[in-house]
């Protein structure tokens, strides 16, 4: 794509602030428009950030110096988006899910295809210290030949803190297309490409309460299975155990766990860019912290960006839309296993993304020693 890129955002909510953050300290992204349904809302971007102008969708999707379309729509809305973006010649880099399902996924991977622009989508933390870390402790044969993992996502519901919880509870929400797309491109990104599915479900509540906001106490409809478990065969002979629920309180367990016959590992939450990696090895007495020694330190949502504007020609890249379709198939065929009771082949075949070495994309992707505790000392 070329650097920098000149990015242009559909969809002002709450996730955009992070997004922001993350651009003023990126050199080789710049924000230069925003759009949403609400112009009061894009409106309050542009006057918080310098040099960027509010304008109709039309208008930003037309406009010269607009190369990406940050895609920050609701997920029902996300391949309609894309494909008007595509349609007009942008890049494309999404939030999860790339699309509601696989077929509109497939539709906007075919015309990025044809139009020949680049497809990207979050989550990007595993290109942070966290996950990079733990990849680089597998790769390294810390924990021998990995044999399982299990991933766990508890928590009793967004609608406790969020103030329009509608879209979780509705088709291309739940706690799998929410959540799970942190914990499968981690499991991928850590033990490579799924080849088939099992999984169970179930929908607790047909109605939820907001629980702060000015709609607090208004209901929701549940349209979704609010609890699911899958078990994901991967191609290189790993089992992953995948547990994801909007119907619980709390877990003691990590939230991504390694196991090798040579060690263990805890892997950090992979809704965060950092975190402790430790490691249990075979004989140890007990845990120990590994250091940081891959990933973009210092890393927050958008930097996905900033990795695919810096992708050679021909690459796909990391946070690109084939893993993103990987997941969104593996995340549909473990529901689809829910509902028939069978085992799902899963028919993508997505590569195990490069590694990230240790670097800080907001100091022009200068190296950082292996197990640097900080970097701006």
């Amino acid at each position: 794509m070329g650097k920098p890129v000149r990015v242009g955002i559909i969809g002002c909510g709450k996730i955009a602030g992070q997004y922001l953050e993350s651009f003023r300290r990126l050199d080789d992204v710049i924000l230069v428009a925003v759009a949403d349904l609400n112009p009061a809302r894009a409106q309050a971007v542009a006057d918080a950030y310098q040099g960027v102008q509010a304008m109709p969708v039309e208008a930003l999707l037309d406009a010269d110096d607009v190369d990406l379309v940050l895609n920050l729509t609701v997920p029902a809305a996300h391949a309609g988006v894309a494909l008007r973006a595509i349609a007009a010649g942008k890049h494309v880099y999404g939030e999860k899910p790339l699309a509601a399902t696989i077929a509109e996924a497939r539709e906007v991977l075919d015309a990025a295809r044809a139009a020949g622009v680049l497809v990207g989508c979050a989550p990007d933390t595993v290109l942070g210290t966290g996950i990079q870390t733990a990849r680089k402790a597998i790769d390294d044969g810390l924990i021998g030949a990995p044999v399982a993992a299990t991933a766990v996502m508890l928590t009793p519901g967004h609608e406790r803190w969020h103030p329009d919880p509608d879209f979780y509870y509705q088709p291309g929400g739940g706690p799998l297309l929410d959540m799970g797309p942190y914990y499968i491109s981690a499991l991928v990104t850590l033990l490579g490409p799924v080849s088939s599915v099992i999984g169970a479900a179930s929908a607790g509540r047909s109605e939820r309460t907001i629980g702060s906001g000015p709609r607090e106490g208004q209901t929701v409809p549940v349209d979704i299975d609010t609890h699911v478990t899958g078990i994901l065969a991967h191609t290189s002979g790993a089992i992953s155990t995948l547990v994801m629920s909007f119907d619980a309180v709390q877990s003691t367990s990590a939230n991504i766990e390694v196991h090798g016959q040579l060690g263990s590992l805890a892997v950090p939450d992979p809704n965060h860019f950092d975190g402790d990696v430790r490691l249990f090895a075979l004989g140890a007495d007990d845990w120990v912290t590994l250091p940081v020694s891959a990933g973009y330190f210092g890393s927050g949502r958008g930097y996905g960006i900033a990795d695919l504007a810096a992708t050679p020609p021909g690459e796909e890249p990391r946070a690109g839309g084939a893993l993103a379709y990987h997941v969104l198939e593996i995340m549909e065929s473990v529901l689809d296993s829910a509902h028939t009771g069978q085992a799902v082949a899963i028919r993508s075949a997505a590569e195990r993304p490069p590694a990230v070495a240790l670097a800080d994309l907001a100091n022009s992707g200068q190296a950082v020693p292996s197990g640097s505790a900080s970097i701006r000392e």
